[in-house]
């Protein structure tokens, strides 16, 4: 007979939206997430203004921010936002970043869910989305969840370091 004791550690997910005092620690997650997969460069949100002040970007009708806490430590977030040049129908996941030690564990598939419950009560069809392909892991997650590739950028992000665009119907 073989007995075994496993240590299991309590562990609390919230989240929330995004709020004022959130700015400069997601800015932070964003921009050393970038960083440490060698894709901090101009055309990117790392050089983005927007990223330094996300609760004001997503005060915009029709967006929104989660923020993924474990613990009530921030461990990244992502958005919603009715990006310029998209048909109306079609929304942007954006800012999908989160710190290394939270990542490969369903945290990030559970906030691009909770974005398409949000966009779908917007009344969005189509979810867009642009990326590095220094991002290998997150493109994998994108395409588990059903995006799938386009042959040229859509709408008007203002990242044109971004080389790789997705979509799927929501």
């Amino acid at each position: 007979m073989f007995n075994s004791l496993v240590k299991t550690e309590m562990v609390e997910i919230n989240v929330r939206q995004i709020k004022k005092e959130d700015d400069p620690i997601l800015a932070r997650i964003i921009k050393n997430t970038l960083a440490e997969f060698g894709a901090a460069r101009p055309g990117t949100v790392a050089f983005d203004p927007t990223t330094d002040h996300l609760s004001d970007l997503f005060s915009v009708s029709k967006s929104v921010y989660y923020v993924a806490e474990v613990n009530g430590e921030i461990m990244g977030g992502a958005g919603i936002f009715p990006t310029q040049g998209l048909p109306d129908d079609t929304c942007e996941l954006v800012k999908m970043y989160l710190l290394k030690e939270s990542r490969g564990k369903g945290l990030g598939k559970s906030l691009i869910y909770k974005c398409i419950e949000f966009a779908k009560s917007q009344g969005y069809l189509r979810m867009y989305l642009e990326t590095l392909p220094e991002l290998e892991s997150a493109i994998h997650v994108y395409q588990s969840l059903g995006f799938h590739s386009l042959d040229k950028p859509m709408g008007n992000s203002g990242h044109f370091g971004c080389s790789l665009w997705m979509i799927r119907e929501i």
